[in-house]
């Protein structure tokens, strides 16, 4: 009987023991389950991105490789039209400089022409022939016992470039030869008063003379430029300038103040006028 019950009691404990076992273990299996389909989808999930991402860089390289072509096509066509535009610039200049070569020309051509008319104008007037009686004396017929004397000899600039005249004397006065370059401009004013570049003539006779510090004749030089050529104000003013540094060298300082004073009036904005503001204050300032 004991025995009996401590079997029973010994079963009863294992029955305990083994009773939840099976529902802990079907549990255990679902959870499994249940985990190994979510990493399934994962997996599929996965795949799927993998497939998307292999497209998206499908999509990228066509992409990149129209935009290289793109960038390429551009850079092409910037670099034909910088070709386009450099050539258009050199035929500019080309252009430009057959312009200037072509004003100059005409420049020297206007001067010869004008001082040929200079010359023609100049010459005397033709005289009318004299009869001669046949075996008699020349002298009778021009009604004088004496004979008659001979026309005037006329030196002309005939035949002579305006321009290389110029430059003649220009190149002298640029090389500190300047008594002949006084007398080169001089001529060159003699020969063609009415030519534009007579100021520069007259200017550079004035700025000769102050090279050589002959103050008197360079005041006489700038003056006349002012008072000669009204019309080239880029002269005049630089005249006035000049005047007033001569001025300067022969201790007349008030006569130096005005040359300044008019030049600021007349030429306000010029280069010159800047410079004899400078001036005038430093003189001011003594």
């Amino acid at each position: 009987m004991t025995l009996s019950k401590t079997f029973c009691t010994t079963a009863l404990a294992v029955f305990a023991l083994t009773a939840p076992a099976a529902p802990a273990s079907a549990a255990a299996n679902k959870e499994h389950l249940q985990l190994m389909a979510e990493i399934r989808m994962l997996q599929e999930q996965n795949a799927q991105l993998q497939q998307l991402l292999g497209s998206l860089q499908d999509a990228l390289k066509t992409v990149s490789t129209k935009i290289d072509d793109q960038s390429a096509s551009t850079r092409k066509a910037m670099a034909d039209q910088s070709l386009a535009v450099n050539g258009i610039g050199d035929n500019v200049r080309v252009l430009r400089e057959k312009t200037d070569e072509t004003n100059v020309r005409l420049s020297t051509v206007g001067q010869e022409v004008e001082a040929l008319r200079q010359a023609i104008a100049s010459q005397p007037a033709a005289q009318s022939p004299t009869t001669v009686p046949v075996g008699g004396d020349p002298a009778a017929a021009a009604g004088g016992g004496a004979p008659a004397p001979p026309p005037p000899v006329t030196t002309t600039p005939g035949t002579v470039s305006p321009q290389r005249m110029y430059e003649a004397s220009y190149d002298d006065y640029t090389a500190g030869r300047f008594d002949l370059a006084i007398q080169g401009f001089q001529g060159f004013i003699q020969a063609f008063p009415r030519l534009a570049n007579a100021a520069d003539a007259q200017y550079n006779i004035g700025m000769s003379y102050y090279q050589l510090s002959k103050w008197t004749e360079a005041r006489d030089a700038f003056q006349k430029v002012i008072t000669d050529y009204p019309q080239n104000t880029d002269r005049v003013s630089e005249a006035f300038y000049k005047l007033g540094q001569t001025y300067e060298r022969l201790t007349q300082v008030d006569n130096a103040k005005r040359s300044y004073e008019t030049l600021i009036q007349k030429f306000p904005n010029s280069f010159s006028a800047s410079q004899a503001r400078q001036a005038l204050d430093r003189l001011n300032k003594k």
